[in-house]
């Protein structure tokens, strides 16, 4: 319904897109034709097919003086994937670009892939030599000369190098603990059909077969026969690029993902040693001196029409989205998103591509580039695009206001949001694409300033009402104009380096944070700007906003919220996102706390100094904090409880079943489970170790600032033995207040911790069972305090007991699409 509903939508947008494909050349020629007597067929080298053989060789020009043959840049990848997520084996996926270069020796012609990460740039050819010798390079492959021609033309049979585990999935299945599987090379073969031969690049295509004796159980859901997995892998000879690309020198405040590393033995001494470069497209202006102008070649990204068309649609419009931006930096039609020509592979290295991917659960989307090694110059880009990303985000909306405003076209219709979250999407994979990378500061600001931030949806909660009018951003924001104009643009007469350092700056000085993975994924990360999925200037007051849309959604949470015809059942796994709507919120909340805004600053900018969060606001975050570990904000209506105890038959759906609170009550629906999953949100966050080192120190500098002793006393008194509680919420203070006695347990057995936190710590567990000593209450009550207190208070083995006879962290149902943090 949601497809029919997009098409019906955007059809006037299809008509009006018009656009045809640049590389009229495009579509692709035929397949290099085999034929019983096989011929010649020139390209980037010569290829000869054998159908009958199934075998394939190359013909490379007369060896130079040293034997080389070409030098090549070499890209395998995945036409046909394992379909399963965090395995690395989809659909579309790449393997490392590497340079390859092809020598005679002898009668034999040998490949070997250039290291270049360590170089003598600009340097005397004694210098270039001597570090060539001190760093090993990598000969994978030789065979034997079969013809030479007599203009001195080498021909070699390439099947066995197209036979190699190219994209390492043996290691792959491996670390997935999917089995110890190897290559089999009579299930395997080069497909000959799939051959395509052009002067820039030539692609072959080998259909693999592994084994193993004792695969994964979990490989019996994607394949027929899991002791065989077959996959069809693609092989990318590409043109190395010509000269004149001018390479860009990393900086640290720019937002671009800097992927080639540099380590240059002739650098000056008053140079680093290590260096990068930034990735990017190379894009010329037909007219250097111009402030504007149009480009030699436009960068064009093909959408796959493997995905639906209303699906296609929402990728062109919102890819299309960095066309405005190119137009800032003063690049006019630079930019374009287009439905892929009928007929070209996807996997064809001359386009870009946006791929749609499919896998047995919903997964990440990525975005990627082939680049030169040596120069950081993408040569193409390549993004995927899970597909079950749009379904998760319809159920969610759906969860949110109620699966019968499907198909309305009015502001909150589950469709009309789930349409506008693709636009995102493709903006942002595209974005990485591109040579940018994530900030996750980005929603801080005003308007939202990026697409490179992880988007959550913005919905506000006004009286009992949820507005959704801001749910989504239009266009790519201020920081994104900002990065491709660092990235890409130029202004002629001006240093290159000198401009893109003034815009940095200038950046700063506008208040632009740029903040990436390393400094927001990890649980204890300090700094008080960067989160995924939170909105808002202020973290505190947007958790107010959460927790009342959470409120909302669950008062009126039941049948309504699934489609007529759905499975009762299925109300078990829509009740997760909006039960844990606070979770990410809740973790940019945390992230005050001990907080540190430090920045990616260089020597000169005024941004050198970090500065601990205000106390005020720390504080602040701690009793935002408190109100989720509250029994009324874990409790759920009995209604709705008996509602979520509806079963299903059948065979399990494993879409479903990773993403449910697990329980310990049987068939039936567990709210303490539940609960649990929503404590450990708070306290995974909030007692991480870097975060109670932190307090020491903070408070150290400053004894006005929170400090350890004082979270640690909060979090007791909220979770332990206070007021008498009606039994349904006395229930719920226990789960969180076992958590809580969990996490000192671990806590006290904890090497990651100083001496000074641990004894915090541990002064907090003797006074947290002292307290629960005191409890007051009914037999559980009382029996629970008990057990926790002797145990906190006891000898190391009691300890030992406690945590073991103590659930493990509550399982919290995989949000990041599957194995990480987001469900968005």
């Amino acid at each position: 319904m949601m497809r029919k509903l997009l098409m019906a939508s955007v059809a006037g947008c299809i008509a009006a897109t018009g656009a045809t494909p640049v590389l009229a050349a495009a579509a692709s020629p035929p397949a290099a034709t085999a034929t019983a007597s096989p011929t010649w067929q020139d390209g980037l080298f010569g290829v000869r097919l054998d159908q009958q053989k199934a075998k394939v060789a190359v013909r490379f020009p007369a060896p130079q003086a040293d034997g080389t043959l070409g030098r090549y840049l070499y890209q395998p990848g995945l036409s046909a994937g394992l379909g399963m997520d965090g395995v690395g084996l989809d659909r579309a996926g790449l393997g490392q670009a590497q340079i390859i270069v092809f020598q005679k020796i002898g009668a034999r012609v040998f490949a070997r892939f250039e290291n270049t990460r360590y170089r003598a740039v600009d340097a005397d050819a004694d210098q270039v030599n001597a570090v060539t010798a001190s760093f090993a390079a990598s000969v994978i492959w030789s065979g034997e000369i079969t013809d030479t021609g007599a203009d001195g033309s080498v021909s070699v049979d390439l099947s066995s190098f197209l036979e190699r585990d190219a994209v390492n999935a043996v290691a792959r299945f491996k670390r997935a603990r999917l089995g110890a599987f190897k290559l089999a090379p009579t299930l395997s073969y080069v497909d000959i059909g799939q051959t395509l031969v052009f002067p820039d690049n030539v692609e072959f295509e080998t259909v693999q077969t592994f084994t193993s004796d004792e695969p994964g159980a979990d490989l019996n859901r994607v394949t027929p026969d899991p002791r065989s997995v077959t996959l069809a892998v693609r092989h990318s000879f590409i043109r190395l690029p010509d000269e004149g690309f001018q390479p860009v020198p990393h900086d640290p405040r720019s937002g671009t993902s800097a992927q080639v590393m540099v380590t240059d033995f002739a650098a000056d001494l008053d140079q680093a040693v290590v260096s990068r470069l930034s990735r990017r497209f190379r894009l010329e202006k037909t007219d250097p001196t111009a402030a504007r102008s149009t480009v030699k070649k436009p960068i064009i990204f093909y959408v796959d029409r493997a995905a639906p068309p209303a699906i296609r649609q929402a990728l062109i419009e919102g890819g299309g989205w960095w066309t405005e931006a190119f137009d800032k930096a003063g690049y006019i039609d630079a930019f374009r998103v287009e439905l892929l020509p009928e007929g070209v592979h996807p996997m064809d290295a001359r386009y870009n591509i946006v791929s749609w991917v499919h896998r047995e659960t919903r997964g990440w989307s990525t975005g990627t580039s082939v680049n030169d090694p040596r120069t950081g110059e993408i040569v193409r880009g390549v993004v995927q695009l899970g597909s079950l990303r749009d379904r998760q985000d319809k159920m969610i909306f759906e969860g949110l206001v109620g699966a019968d405003r499907s198909g309305t076209g009015a502001q909150d219709d589950p469709d009309r949001l789930a349409y506008h979250r693709l636009r995102q999407l493709a903006a942002h994979e595209i974005g990485h694409a591109l040579g940018i990378a994530h900030n996750f500061a980005a929603s801080r600001f005003e308007d939202r300033a990026s697409v490179m931030d992880y988007p959550a949806p913005w919905v506000i909660a006004d009286g009992d009402r949820l507005d959704f009018s801001r749910a989504y951003t239009t266009g790519v924001g201020a920081w994104d104009d900002y990065v491709v104009n660092w990235l890409y643009g130029d202004a002629p007469g001006q240093d290159a380096n000198a401009r893109r350092a003034a815009l940095a700056s200038e950046a700063q000085a506008k208040g632009y944070r740029f903040l990436n993975d390393t400094d927001t994924r990890p649980l204890g990360s300090l700094q008080p700007y960067s989160a995924m999925w939170d909105n808002g200037e202020d973290p505190v007051a947007e958790f107010a906003n959460v927790m009342a849309v959470r409120r909302i959604a669950l008062a009126r949470f039941g049948l309504n919220n699934l489609p007529a015809g759905a499975p009762t059942s299925d109300l078990r796994r829509v009740i997760v996102p909006i039960y844990l709507y606070h979770r990410y919120q809740t973790t940019a909340v945390g992230r005050q706390i001990g907080g540190v805004d430090y920045a990616y600053s260089v020597n000169g900018d005024g941004r050198e100094r970090a500065e601990a969060t205000p106390a005020a606001q720390q504080r602040a975050a701690l009793d935002a904090l408190m109100t989720a570990l509250s029994p009324q904000t874990l409790d759920l209506r009995d209604d709705l409880i008996d509602l979520l105890s509806s079963a299903q038959s059948g065979v399990g759906d494993r879409q479903t079943q990773i993403e449910l609170f697990e329980g310990k009550t049987d068939a039936v629906f567990d709210p303490s489970s539940a609960a649990a999953a929503a404590v450990e949100v708070v306290l995974e966050t909030l007692l991480a170790p870097e975060r109670l080192n932190r307090l020491v120190e903070q408070q150290r500098r400053d004894p006005g600032q929170l400090g350890l002793t004082e979270v640690l006393d909060r979090v007791s008194a909220t979770v332990g033995a206070g007021a008498q509680l009606s039994p349904r919420e006395a229930e719920l203070r226990r789960v969180a207040r076992a958590r809580y006695a969990a996490y000192l347990a671990n806590l006290m057995q904890s090497k990651d911790l100083s001496s000074t936190a641990q004894g915090a710590v541990r002064d907090s567990a003797r006074r947290f069972s002292d307290q629960l000593k005191r409890c007051r209450g009914d037999r559980l009550e009382t029996a629970q305090c008990a057990y926790l207190a002797d145990a906190l208070n006891g000898s190391p083995e009691s300890l030992k007991a406690l945590i073991d006879t103590l659930p493990a962290a509550q399982p919290v149902p995989p949000g990041a699409p599957i194995g990480g943090g987001d469900w968005l």
